[in-house]
Order: structure tokens, then sequence, then C-alpha cells
């Protein structure tokens, strides 16, 4: 299994170069790059600049694993305003070309949130028809759309998001499981033992129960995850891909904060 990390993590000042650099440095295997409507990696970035990346990610010696976004949040597939909705299918199609051209082979994707305008029999539907639409491109360019499990209020348990991945009945939609996100209201290992083989990407953070709200979640080992538990979870499904952590890190000595988490994940995995 090898280990990652999220740009995320990093300073937003550094750059993609300073990040491959510094990613290699600490010790991991390889680096989740992030969308945005700024910096070096937005919707309307070109083949040529994509190219570029990956061969700057190359030459530092570290593998890119998956095309990550927020944008998601901002334009959700499941929003009450078609043009919104548009306007999401459109940023995840230029997240599908990007990642192709970047060279990995999955995206992360927010699924749709529910809200007091959004029921949740609703976000489902037009959920499942926004990715209905996404599949052919991602066929095209051969890249995967691995649904998140997050805090959106939608997909609450690991049945339901076994299901609405099977009924899409396509390759090309899968799970980005995220570990840490589960952990306020279910178990990380039930997850990955229910959802199995259609788990393409993964997740690692931590998260204090105790606390329960968005302050609980922590860098890794300093939460309640039952690390040996969902390490022997993802040895019984087979997964054997990449486990990337999405963590704050150490803010005010971010090398540091990155040797750690590598260290971490070392330990675990």
């Amino acid at each position: 299994m090898k280990i990652g990390i999220n740009r995320w993590t990093m300073p937003s000042e550094w750059s993609l170069t300073q990040c491959f650099q510094a990613a290699r440095q600490a010790g991991f295997d390889t680096i989740e790059v992030n969308i945005g409507e700024k910096g070096e990696l937005t919707p309307e970035t070109t083949q040529q600049d994509a190219r570029r990346i990956a061969e700057e990610a190359r030459r530092s010696g570290i593998g890119l694993s998956s095309l990550s976004s927020g944008l998601g949040w901002s334009y959700p597939l499941t929003d009450p305003d078609p043009a919104k909705r548009e306007r999401a299918i459109e940023i995840t199609q230029a997240q599908l070309r990007l990642a192709s051209w970047l060279g990995v082979d999955a995206i992360l994707c927010v699924p749709g949130v529910v809200t007091s305008e959004v029921p949740y029999d609703v976000a489902y539907r037009r959920a499942q028809e926004a990715l209905e639409r996404l599949i052919p491109v991602a066929e095209s360019v051969g890249v995967v759309i691995g649904v998140e499990n997050v805090w959106n209020k939608f997909l609450l348990s690991p049945l339901e998001m076994a299901r609405f991945v099977d009924e899409l009945e396509s390759p090309w939609v899968q799970v980005y499981f995220d570990v840490g996100n589960v952990l306020v209201f279910g178990y990380p290992q039930h997850w990955i033992r229910i959802l199995g083989h259609r788990i393409k990407k993964v997740h690692v953070k931590d998260f204090r129960i105790g606390i329960g709200n968005i302050r609980g979640f922590a860098n890794l080992l300093q939460g309640d995850v039952p690390w040996a538990e969902v390490r022997q979870a993802f040895a019984e499904v087979g997964y054997d891909d990449v486990v990337t952590a999405e963590v704050e890190g150490y803010p005010g000595h971010p090398e540091l904060g990155l040797r750690h988490i590598a260290e971490c994940l070392r330990q675990v995995f």
C-alpha cells in the first residue's frame, strides 16, 4: 500500500513544485492535487499546463494519485438552481479531463448536499441523474469518479452508499472512502467491509468523538479512529492502492508536520 498526502495539508502560498518536493522529502509516495476556481489547477487549465505539472511531479520523484476538489460545495450536483447544477456538471467534466492530462486514474466527487431546500429523495435523484451524464465522459478519458462520503447529510450509511453506486451500473463510478468522516455516526471498519470492491481511493484523518463536531477532526493517531481494525478491514477487502492523508498538519512547522504524518501512515499501514 502506498502513502499519500493531499496538497491542502501544505501552506497555500507554496507552489505545486514546492509541494511535490516537500512531499517527497517527507517520505510520501504520492500527492493528491486539487482543482479550484483560482490557483495552478482550475477548470480552465490547459492540457499543456497540466502536462507540465505532471512532469514537475515526475522530476520531483513523487506520484500523482488523484484529483480532489472543494467546488462540489459551491456548485452542488443537487442544487435547487438548474444553472448551478449545470455548472457543477461542467466543472466535473473539466476535472475528469484534467485528471486524464495529469495521468491520474480517479477524481474525488462530492455527490451533492441535502438542505432544507433539497429533500433527501430529491438529492438522491439529482445526484444519480448528474452522474449518469458524467459516466460517458469518465469512460472516454479513462478516469473513475470517486463519490466521497462527506458531511453533506447524504448517503449516511454504507448500505445506502453501496446501493447508490450499484444502481448506476458503471465501473466509472466508485467510492472515495474517507475513514475519519464516518466516525461521528458509524464505524469505518464496517463501511470498508460493506463497500469492499467499490472503494477506489481512500482519505484518512482522525476524529475525536468526545468533541463530535467539525472541531473534532485531528491529525493521525490523535483521535479515536480504530486504526488496527481499519487496517485489517482494508486487508480483508483487498484494498492495496493509496491511503491519502487529508489533515491540517502543523501550520507553524509544515515540513515537520509532513514528516510526522508520513511516519504515522507507515506505522499504521
